[in-house]
């Protein structure tokens, strides 16, 4: 970019369409109301968690308690790190996908606990494979990081596997935390599971929901945990040493953004779908063997012969002006894949993998 050349940014994670305009007016509104401009309650406004509840009884036919089952967090990536700090204490075992979301760690370095990586494999669907962890790691381990549909892989998970995790979780006592970030991207007409619809969830743990990429509120830092009455509340008991909450005007809009008309959330799929289509079509033409993702705005994509993941980030950097993310970056089963985000438009997606055709890599 100091050189003057026209980088196409492919490797963030940062949602590039603007949050739904019926949105922004209610936060409009709401900011004008001298209500809002006090503190709000410390576990957040009633009427939020209502509103989480009621998203989860008409998306995934789940009941929750919007005062014991609902704990509003700052964002998903705080209540991912929090969950270490009220659940691990010092030399707890949590287990980790690799590769999987790099914040995870920090939560438990916090609780100054260790990990264990359960690697993500094509072979395997990128599912971890339980059955490979011996019984003594699952005697160990408190906690369990799931996050489906899958950063980076893309990859979706079904009812059965959740069932599965929910039977070793009860077997073992460990305590599951899903990240449902990208809980709304689902692509081919398929609709991404909620951990919360398996049967005995709730006894076993929690899912993280983030407004973040379903709404394109990445910077309004609002999501919500859902499930375990237990695990809320340490979540809560914590955030009310903290944290005052959100500011009230923000908790409206999220209410909003929330029981409203999701037509946007709708239409903002089939934009990333066809995203995907055009841009994995186009290279898949090159002859780069690539799968067609099913979930999350993000691709997963083998790297050549001859190249490890920054070796072939670097490249398509220096000689294609394509920014990407290497895939050991999130583990190191993440080694061998670059993560490339359908994070620009149609045509800009269509003219990176252009540019990546015309290095001849896959004659």
């Amino acid at each position: 970019m100091e050189k003057g050349y026209d980088v196409i940014n492919l490797g963030q994670g940062n949602p590039d369409l603007p949050t739904p305009e019926a949105i922004v007016k209610e936060l409009q509104d709401a900011a004008e109301n001298p209500s809002n401009h006090k503190y709000s309650p410390f576990r957040g406004y009633s009427f939020l968690k209502q509103a989480a509840a009621d998203f989860y009884k008409r998306e995934y036919q789940v009941d929750l308690d919007p005062e014991t089952e609902v704990a509003v967090l700052f964002g998903a990536k705080t209540g991912l790190v929090e969950l270490s700090q009220c659940l691990l204490n010092r030399g707890d075992l949590a287990l980790l996908p690799d590769p999987g979301y790099p914040d995870y760690m920090s939560g438990i370095a916090l609780a100054d606990a260790e990990t264990f990586s359960m690697p993500l494999l094509k072979e395997n669907a990128f599912l971890p494979d339980y059955q490979t962890i011996d019984a003594e790691t699952w005697e160990q381990a408190k906690l369990l990081f799931l996050n489906y549909p899958n950063n980076p892989t893309s990859a979706i998970a079904s009812k059965r596997f959740f069932d599965e995790t929910v039977a070793y979780a009860d077997k073992y006592h460990v305590c599951v935390v899903h990240d449902f970030a990208y809980g709304a991207l689902g692509f081919d007409g398929e609709k991404p599971q909620s951990f919360l619809q398996s049967e005995g969830a709730k006894d076993v743990g929690v899912e993280i929901y983030t407004l973040s990429k379903t709404y394109n509120m990445a910077g309004w830092r609002v999501a919500f945990a859902v499930g375990n009455r237990s695990v809320i509340e340490q979540i809560n008991l914590l955030q009310d040493h903290m944290y005052v909450s959100l500011f009230g005007g923000i908790q409206h809009a999220a209410a909003k953004a929330l029981t409203g008309d999701q037509t946007a959330v709708s239409e903002l799929v089939k934009n990333y779908q066809k995203r995907r289509d055009r841009f994995i079509n186009r290279l898949r033409e090159t002859g780069w063997e690539v799968d067609m993702p099913k979930g999350t705005f993000f691709t997963w994509l083998p790297v050549p012969v001859g190249f490890n993941s920054e070796e072939f980030a670097d490249l398509l950097l220096e000689k294609a002006h394509v920014a990407v993310a290497p895939g050991n970056g999130f583990g190191e089963s993440g080694e061998g894949y670059i993560r490339v985000g359908l994070l620009d438009r149609e045509e800009r997606l269509e003219e990176a993998a252009d540019r990546i055709a015309k290095l001849n890599l896959f004659n």
